[in-house]
């Protein structure tokens, strides 16, 4: 086997930076994917919610935002104590729902809901659609 200083001089100068520049850009574009590709998966799941069980949510809808990165729908419940519970349900993004039949006018202020949901871990009035959605008396299927 030739020792590689005599194999970098049968390449000449010009292919020894050629080559080398061409790493530096392959290196520089998997240090660059890595680094944007990261946060796309740093949020994801459902770790912060209690998977486990499903709680239903009867209440009266106060905002529903169709945006990225998650769709939310913001609504007032009572709890068993008849204190009003400000709830925000998220859902996935705007490209998914609506491949599950969902619209920017899927809900509206004023919507009476009863949705399953599951609850944040630390039990805060926040959760994640898991199941049964009723809008004014009449079942979500899309």
């Amino acid at each position: 086997m030739q020792p590689i200083k005599g194999r970098l001089s049968t390449i000449g100068r010009g292919g020894v930076e050629e080559f080398m520049a061409h790493k530096l850009r392959i290196v520089a574009c998997l240090v660059g994917f890595l680094a944007f590709s990261v946060p796309l998966f740093a949020h994801h799941g459902a770790a912060s919610f209690d998977t486990s069980k499903t709680v239903t949510v009867t209440g009266t809808v106060t905002e529903y935002i169709w945006s990225n990165p998650h769709v939310l729908v913001k609504l007032d419940a009572k709890d068993d104590s008849g204190n009003v519970l400000h709830w925000v349900v998220e859902a996935w993004n705007p490209v998914t729902q609506s491949s599950r039949g969902w619209t920017k006018n899927t809900f509206k202020p004023g919507d009476e809901v009863i949705v399953d949901v599951a609850q944040a871990k630390n039990n805060q009035p926040v959760g994640e659609f898991r199941g049964r959605i009723v809008i004014n008396g009449k079942e979500f299927k899309p």
